[in-house]
């Protein structure tokens, strides 16, 4: 059953609007850019600050994720790619580390199953970057979520998206939170979705 209940709030409207205060158009595209780092695109920076790096947490020693079928080998905020057992990161590659997935492999693949996604609502952007890293890009263009946006139904596609609770066969509580309105100190997916809607 979906979540009907996602409302907007002060949280989630406040780290759009700092990612938005920080954007630059170049070319078009809204980037943030910070002195010596490449420009980001917008919605990679708020999925990556808002969503995905809080979710996720951070690991600097590679682990076995044995939630996943079969295991993989898993460093960072998530990472699985390139990744072996005895790896070693610091918090500022693990930083590059998501910004170039991101950017490279997750945002273009959105941007390529998705027609018109960079001129789309940037919350609902960051919402699909950040459900797309953690269920994979196939996942996330198959989904009724990205169907619906597609269609510019984004607060059903913002719903939609919180079916997305389970690992492992099972419905996890962590997830749900992630998917839906967050807890005390993280912004739902579903939350910052929304609210940039309004």
């Amino acid at each position: 059953m979906l979540n009907k209940r996602l409302t907007p709030s002060k949280r989630a409207k406040a780290a759009i609007a700092a990612v938005v205060a920080a954007s630059t158009s170049i070319g078009g595209v809204l980037y943030v850019v910070r002195s010596g780092e490449p420009p980001i695109p917008d919605d990679v920076v708020l999925a990556s600050e808002y969503l995905v790096k809080p979710w996720e947490g951070e690991e600097l020693r590679a682990y076995l994720d044995v939630i996943a079928k079969p295991p993989v080998w898993t460093i960072c905020n998530g990472d699985t790619e390139n990744v072996r057992k005895g790896m070693v990161e610091t918090p500022e590659g693990c930083k590059k580390r998501l910004q170039k997935r991101l950017t490279k492999d997750f945002r273009p693949a959105l941007v390529k199953c998705i027609e018109g996604f960079g001129a789309k609502p940037l919350s609902w952007r960051a919402m699909m970057l950040s459900l797309s890293y953690n269920v994979g890009i196939g996942a996330g263009c198959k989904s009724t979520a990205a169907k619906l946006g597609r269609l510019g139904q984004y607060v059903q596609s913002c719903v939609a998206a919180t079916a997305f609770n389970r690992a492992g066969g099972k419905m996890i509580v962590g997830l749900a939170k992630r998917r839906e309105m967050g807890d005390a100190t993280r912004i739902g997916e579903g939350e910052l979705c929304v609210s940039g809607l309004d």
